[in-house]
């Protein structure tokens, strides 16, 4: 079996060497225009620069997000980015506007261009159409059948590639192409400002009777119609191997260091158990269902590639993540005397056990010995987030380890 590449996202500069060090074999990320996640926290063109140069010492490719519908007023801003882009040398840029793929074609002809799924990509005569333009992959509608996707394969040049989401949010209109935000709140998610309106509860008013709502109940709590399930097909790697995708896409260009890390590897190992032998695959699935669930989620779907989705897609009385575990911070370093020194991102205390999460796929429990914040003053525990901290643990952590713990 051909051996698919896993595409992780990256919200920073952090969470990209996260994504690298926990198993990808490429990484996509947005600069500070251009793509559709405005929210994100995003690279400027320094963290780009250092981010693309961190993943090709490790054999990582970076693919740069610049797929948002552009209006008349973006296209400067666009040439004067493409350029810049030309200099750092990524991997791949993802476009779904065709005058943004003109743009990048005409700049940077030596960079690959892939067609983001926010162009809607349904059928083979459309992966046709822009592999004549001259693109290298096109990422397919999150409302394809894996049946469809088999089909399109058979259709299309051997050399072009497919990318496919396996884990993630899902949309509730055509792939990507919500207009719900736009209308509610004057934020545009096709220029990446989505207020994601479809997790909102929502009511009925009549027009008679302006200012009544009137509850639309599908239990005591209401209904949340738009919200849908997360997409998840750990338990369908060889399905998908056998649809011949050639990237696994993850969503989640919003998410943490922890979630990255944890989908990363999970995802990672599957793949690798996968194209060991099946049996292998099928024998270690409680670990990767496990591992998986230590994410945050909105509960599980495997979305339409299994045919047309139904009531149970949907999540109807709340909008809330399943959160198993707090995020506590990366190791940065590790001084002479086995401590960690990290940037926690929520409250733990000395005495406390917690969990090292490591790339290997292990998870070791150890206990908070001590801990001494910027100063070198010892203290009991760090309340504010984002605060410089060393913490000594009963076993020494190494760089880029994960410090977590369950959620009570």
């Amino acid at each position: 079996m051909k051996k698919p590449e896993l595409l992780i996202p990256a919200s920073s500069l952090e969470v990209l060497k996260t994504a690298v060090i926990f198993g990808a074999d490429a990484v996509y990320i947005g600069g500070e225009a251009f793509g559709l996640r405005a929210k994100a926290k995003n690279f400027t063109k320094e963290e780009m620069a250092q981010g693309i140069a961190f993943a090709h010492e490790r054999g990582v490719r970076v693919h740069v997000t610049a797929n948002i519908l552009a209006h008349n007023a973006d296209i400067s801003g666009a040439d004067q980015y493409f350029r810049e882009l030309k200099e750092m040398k990524p991997d791949a840029l993802i476009i779904a506007d065709p005058g943004m793929f003109m743009l990048a074609k005409e700049i940077c002809p030596e960079i690959d261009i892939h067609i983001s799924t926010q162009a809607n990509n349904t059928n083979y005569m459309t992966y046709r159409f822009w592999y004549e333009q001259g693109a290298k992959r096109v990422v397919s509608a999150r409302e394809l059948s894996l049946h469809e996707i088999k089909e399109i394969r058979r259709q299309i040049p051997e050399d072009m590639e497919i990318e496919s989401f396996i884990h993630g949010a899902m949309c509730i209109s055509y792939s990507g192409r919500c207009l719900l935000s736009s209308y509610f709140t004057g934020r545009d998610a096709n220029h990446g400002a989505c207020t994601h309106p479809c997790r909102w509860k929502y009511a009925v008013v009549e027009e008679k009777r302006p200012g009544e709502y009137l509850p639309v109940y599908e239990n005591e709590r209401g209904t949340y119609i738009f919200n849908s399930k997360d997409l998840c097909m750990i338990e369908h790697i060889p399905e998908m191997i056998d649809a011949g995708i050639d990237s696994f896409k993850i969503e989640g260009r919003m998410k943490t260091a922890l979630y990255v890390a944890a989908v990363a590897r999970t995802y990672r190992r599957a793949i690798d158990d996968c194209l060991e032998s099946e049996e292998k695959y099928r024998d270690n699935m409680n670990w990767y269902r496990e591992e998986i669930a230590k994410c945050t989620y909105r509960q599980f779907t495997t979305g339409f590639y299994f045919g047309r989705t139904d009531e149970t897609s949907q999540i109807y009385d709340n909008n809330t993540y399943v959160n198993e575990y707090i995020y506590l911070g990366i190791v940065h370093l590790v001084d002479g005397q086995g401590r960690a020194h990290l940037i926690q991102k929520n409250k733990f205390c000395v005495g406390d056990e917690i969990e090292i999460m490591k790339p290997d796929g292990s998870n070791v429990f150890v206990k908070v010995l001590h801990m001494h914040d910027e100063e070198g003053e010892a203290i009991e525990s760090c309340p504010h987030a984002g605060q410089a901290i060393d913490v000594m643990l009963s076993q020494i952590p190494e760089k880029y380890d994960i410090l977590r713990v369950r959620n009570q």
